[in-house]
């Protein structure tokens, strides 16, 4: 349900807010792992290439639900972007015309499902 929930906060539809896509993940997964919503405000400009680095924010959700604490989620994540859309960077991703950004969405958050 989660993947969902994150595609249709990204997108704005049926009654959910429309969020970047960091916050989108986030809020998808708020409570599964005890995230504030000061954690998702944080991320308010972290969508359109805005996390740091230029790291697309969706990686960049991951990043802060898995924390240091856990590298091997937070590589599987990026493993699942590179195979997906041929980089972690949101530029570079949205140049290569590979992966929509609900595509990497939809590919982090089923991601972050399977842990």
């Amino acid at each position: 349900m989660s993947v969902e929930k994150a595609r249709a906060h990204y997108i704005g539809k049926e009654g959910f807010a429309k969020l970047n896509c960091a916050q989108a993940i986030l809020t998808a997964y708020k409570d599964r792992f005890n995230l504030s919503q000061e954690a998702i405000d944080k991320c308010g400009a972290c969508g359109r290439g805005g996390a740091p680095g230029g790291e697309c924010g969706a990686l960049y959700a991951a990043r802060v639900i898995f924390g240091s604490a856990r590298p091997a989620r937070v590589k599987a994540c990026e493993d699942a972007l590179l195979a997906a859309g041929g980089s972690t960077l949101c530029a570079e991703i949205r140049a290569a015309r590979k992966l929509s950004c609900v595509g990497c969405v939809t590919t982090i958050a089923a991601r972050i499902a399977k842990t």
